[in-house]
């Protein structure tokens, strides 16, 4: 089969020939019809995370797919050979750039009817990242006020969906180009970040809840806007001790990650706030969730483009670049290709 490796850290992705992998007891094999790309995809590659999560080199890279079971181990009882299924299947095991894949059987959930085989790998990351920050780690609640940086990215096009699901009223930071997409995913207020002042936009709004997307100068910014109690959620970091104490990194890690939040976690201490740090988890059950959320028009995926797999180092250029309207996918399957190099 053909995949795409790691070799080193701070290589381009190769494509190799390798043998089909043999499940585990507790894993399915899954032929691999679509694969999204993710910024996380770009920051192991790069070796950000190698201090949390150490790959033995060469590495199979790629965290979310959605695809076909055709094979199922001996402990598997909820996924049958034949199956239609989709997730994430988490940094640490990544394997999602191949052509089949050997996966734990309890990160996979029933791909949506509603929505295609390929469209439906535009939805394990952002879906989970929109759900586990709003609705797990954020509680929001019917009424509350939440801004979400980014709204037409990945992330954002899903969480302002979301959002307005659970009853919240949504602002959004967009380019001048993406103001009339954030409105039409349902965002009720829309900020050009290239020209509007983020606390000028919001003045007179109290914001409950954050869904920081950027970071840097944006998550410092995002602070000032909430009212007292409310909390930043951050997926792109600084990492905060939580993080450290839930992946079980080594004292001296542990120490690092505390000193890189410090400078933030004081900030939102001074003014009344919380900084929480988000790095999903694989669900399941909160897949199965989505699912039935798309299965009843409240979520939709949004798909900027479709590439072939060949193409899989391209695809992740293409959405580092920056500038997509929701995912950016590679698939095996030619008809679907929406993108030709």
């Amino acid at each position: 089969m053909k995949a795409f490796v790691l070799e080193r850290y701070g290589s381009p992705l190769r494509e190799v020939e390798m043998p089909v992998p043999v499940p585990a007891p507790h894993e399915v094999l899954v032929r691999m019809v679509a694969s999204g790309v993710n910024h996380a995809d770009e920051r192991l590659r790069t070796g950000e995370f190698k201090a949390i999560f150490p790959f033995r080199l060469p590495k199979v890279m790629g965290g979310e797919l959605s695809g076909e079971v055709v094979e199922a181990g001996s402990a598997v009882r909820d996924v049958a050979v034949g199956d239609h299924v989709y997730g994430y299947v988490d940094l640490a095991a990544t394997g999602t750039f191949s052509e089949f894949v050997a996966v734990d059987a309890a990160t996979m959930a029933p791909v949506p009817r509603s929505v295609s085989l390929v469209e439906a790998a535009g939805l394990p990351v952002v879906a989970l990242t929109a759900w586990q920050a709003l609705v797990e780690m954020g509680k929001v609640k019917k009424g509350q006020t939440v801004l979400i940086h980014g709204g037409t990215g990945g992330v954002g096009s899903v969480a302002i969906q979301l959002a307005k699901h659970l009853g919240c009223t949504v602002a959004t930071t967009v380019s001048t180009a993406n103001i009339a997409a954030a409105r039409e995913l349902g965002a009720d207020i829309v900020i050009d970040y290239r020209h509007d002042d983020l606390a000028q936009s919001l003045a007179g709004t109290p914001v409950d809840l954050v869904l920081d997307t950027q970071g840097g100068a944006t998550l410092q910014a995002s602070l000032g806007v909430l009212h007292p109690g409310g909390t930043v959620i951050g997926i792109t970091g600084p990492p905060d001790p939580a993080f450290a104490r839930r992946v079980g990194v080594n004292p001296v890690v542990r120490l690092a990650i505390r000193a890189l939040s410090a400078r933030t976690r004081r900030r939102a201490r001074a003014l009344g706030v919380t900084y929480r740090f988000l790095f999903i988890t694989p669900d399941s059950a909160a897949l199965r969730q989505v699912a039935e959320l798309v299965d009843d028009g409240v979520l939709r995926p949004v798909i900027d483009r479709v590439l072939p797999f060949g193409q899989t180092p391209r695809a992740l250029d293409e959405a580092l670049a920056g500038g997509t309207r929701g995912k950016v996918l590679v698939t095996t399957d030619p008809k679907a290709v929406t993108s030709r190099g």
